[in-house]
């Protein structure tokens, strides 16, 4: 058998079965958290989450929701040297927004089963913009 043949079985079989793979995949609810900021964040988004009383009121003047907070958390990137990842028992994360939400930075203390953002940063300069 030639070259030729090889990679032309060897394309087919791979087509095949990536497209098995990707049916079998879509039907999950499955994410591919493997950096140390989709982690920090997975496991913040998945506790209880409490809000400071200075914390609510930030997010009350700045007109800011719970649903913002879920964007941030979703979509973020994760300071890690302001942070305190090794506090224990409960480490303490600064977390800036992307895009249309970078002017905002929450600071995060996640326990074992709640994570309580402590405070809200609106840096206002960027709203000037």
């Amino acid at each position: 058998m030639n070259l030729f043949k090889r990679f032309i079985y060897y394309f087919i079989g791979l087509s095949l079965g990536s497209i098995v793979v990707y049916f079998i995949w879509t039907g999950k609810d499955v994410s591919f958290d493997y950096g140390m900021d989709a982690r920090t964040l997975k496991t913040i988004r998945i506790r209880e989450k409490a809000y400071s009383p200075e914390a609510t009121d930030v997010l009350i003047k700045n007109n800011l929701d719970s649903l913002t907070v879920h964007a941030i958390l979703k979509h973020a990137d994760v300071d890690f040297g302001q942070s305190k990842p090794r506090i224990k028992p409960c480490p303490e994360y600064l977390i800036t927004g992307k895009d249309s939400l970078a002017h905002i930075q929450l600071y995060i203390k996640r326990c074992d089963s709640v994570a309580t953002i402590e405070k809200v940063f609106v840096n206002e300069s960027f709203l000037l913009d």
